[in-house]
């Protein structure tokens, strides 16, 4: 599949994908209704416990915005955004709030850039302040990693996702990004800074969801 067109919104825009039922996991459905644990019933009488329901389960994979290059003796991990990369963060907290992607937990790399881009979005729609947030060292090394983010990704979802929270922002670098976008919907995906693809996906928990990288793209 060719690379995606992006929605255009200055330099911020949102790309949706969502999942598709297998066969395979069908069949896992199956099996696991079939060997559901049986309960004892107040009268005594045994019954079937019911299964937890699939419902549908969001990702966010958000690249920073846009960082300034002004003072030359910062490390790169401690860049600031930009003017625009500021801007950006606004519009694009704005257009998530209105398309009603709001995070219940962001994972986020510990980067400068990755932390003004979140307290920008937190200071501008208070969804993103009540969202449970853990910064996490490694997703910025990971991001320059040839093949090594979507896993690493898939780990730390699992690691600190419940199956009550049903959408999650993660947030880093390219190229790792990018990668795992891509990865993740089987599309050639381009994230330029303050981008975010939307995933979707239907399961019980965020570890059935995380263990097939299957998703289809929608167009915009």
């Amino acid at each position: 599949m060719s690379a995606a067109a992006l929605m255009p919104l200055t330099n911020t825009s949102v790309l949706h994908l969502t999942s598709f039922t297998t066969t395979s996991s069908r069949r896992k459905s199956f099996r696991s209704i079939r060997n559901s644990l049986f309960i004892e019933t107040a009268e005594g009488q045994s019954s079937a416990e019911t299964p937890p329901e699939s419902v549908s389960r969001r990702l966010i994979l958000l690249r920073h915005a846009k960082s300034s290059w002004e003072n030359r003796s910062l490390r790169d991990h401690d860049r600031p955004l930009s003017k625009s990369g500021r801007d950006d963060a606004v519009k694009l907290s704005q257009k998530l709030e209105q398309l009603g992607w709001i995070p219940q937990l962001i994972l986020s790399s510990d980067a400068q850039r990755t932390r003004e881009t979140l307290k920008i979005m937190q200071e501008k729609v208070q969804g993103f302040m009540d969202a449970e947030v853990h910064f996490i060292s490694s997703f910025y090394s990971i991001a320059a990693m040839d093949g090594q983010t979507a896993e690493h990704l898939r780990q730390a979802i699992c690691k600190y996702s419940r199956d009550e929270i049903l959408t999650i922002m993660c947030m880093g670098h390219n190229k790792g990004w990018e990668e795992a976008a891509s990865m993740f919907s089987g599309a050639s995906i381009e994230l330029k800074t303050c981008n975010a693809a939307l995933l979707e996906a239907t399961g019980k928990s965020w570890e059935e969801v995380m263990r097939t990288f299957l998703l289809q793209l929608l167009s915009l």
